[in-house]
């Protein structure tokens, strides 16, 4: 029977079968899930949540509101920022531009009669000169004259000085005072305007509504997310692939990725895992190094293209050459 396989060549033919079924082959694909990277939209400040302006599963587009906060408290506190700041701007404003109009009237009315004064004082100081010399009056008339016409001179100098003042305004320190508590009022009035756009959220980017985290009437905690977002470019997906091909694999290398309906769609590898995982958990050794594995994440090159894609939906991974 030896005789009878070997004259008829079988031996060599048996011994390439079971070589072939002993040859592993490797893998044409790796076997995944798409993941998503949501975007938590919510309010830096708390508030019973009004109204909620998107449902689950729509799509929206960069700056649609999404959702509005109770804002009462905010808004009365907008109006007395608001005219606190016009109290402050109006102060400054008082004195910057000095006395009123009628009161400096009077004072360069004032001003007018005193320079009257003084004039005529001084024609009367120099005829009573005049007789003087001649000695047609007393040394104490003369004195009166000339004493008279300084007085007026000065009375001069002083309105002059005050009407100078009043058009002035306030003193620099005064002015100083108030343009800090204008400053100040303007802080707080920006305070509470930023408050009152806080309570209305508006979509960051484009995506697909996933999740209505609460429902209007609903208290938010500040900071507590009340929508998620999927953009599609943050659709990835996830494979495992072993560790001799892992250590082919670049940031930035193509793939392919299979999904169940549709046409294959480019991708490029994202990340890749430095931390080995094991399928299923077995001791490190020689033997077993084959089921050592890394997890590799790749982005699609055509954000569009994953528009309609879901977390969770199982992929082949193709790696091109």
């Amino acid at each position: 029977m030896k005789n009878f396989f070997r004259a008829n060549g079988f031996v060599p033919v048996l011994a390439l079968l079971a070589f072939a079924g002993c040859a592993r082959h490797a893998p044409t694909s790796y076997q995944g899930y798409l993941e998503g990277e949501f975007v938590y939209v919510g309010a830096p400040l708390a508030g019973r949540l009004e109204t909620l302006a998107v449902q689950k599963g729509a799509r929206v587009a960069a700056g649609v509101p999404l959702f509005t906060l109770e804002r009462d408290a905010e808004l009365a506190a907008q109006r007395q920022a608001a005219g606190e700041w016009s109290a402050a701007q109006a102060a400054l404003d008082d004195l910057a531009k000095g006395q009123r109009p009628s009161e400096i009237a009077a004072l360069e009315a004032r001003l007018n009669q005193a320079r009257a004064a003084a004039e005529l004082a001084g024609l009367e100081r120099t005829r009573q000169e005049a007789l003087f010399q001649s000695r047609s009056i007393s040394a104490s008339d003369y004195d009166r004259a000339r004493l008279t016409y300084e007085q007026d001179t000065h009375v001069v100098e002083e309105l002059t000085a005050q009407l100078a003042t009043a058009r002035l305004g306030g003193r620099p320190d005064a002015i100083a005072a108030a343009e800090a508590r204008v400053r100040a009022a303007a802080a707080a009035r920006e305070k509470a305007e930023w408050s009152v756009a806080q309570k209305t959220q508006a979509a960051p980017v484009a995506g697909l509504v996933y999740d209505t985290l609460y429902r209007p009437g609903e208290f938010v905690v500040a900071g507590n997310p009340v929508v998620s977002l999927l953009p599609p470019e943050n659709i990835k997906a996830r494979f495992f692939v072993p560790v001799d091909t892992f250590a082919a694999l670049k940031a930035g290398g193509g793939v392919r990725v299979a999904i169940a309906g549709r046409d294959p769609l480019d991708a490029r590898v994202s990340y890749l895992s430095p931390q080995p995982e094991y399928t299923p958990p077995v001791l490190y050794n020689r033997d077993n190094r084959a089921k050592l594995v890394f997890m590799v994440e790749a982005v699609f090159t055509d954000a569009s293209a994953a528009r309609d894609l879901h977390p969770g939906q199982p992929v082949d991974v193709m790696l091109v050459p």
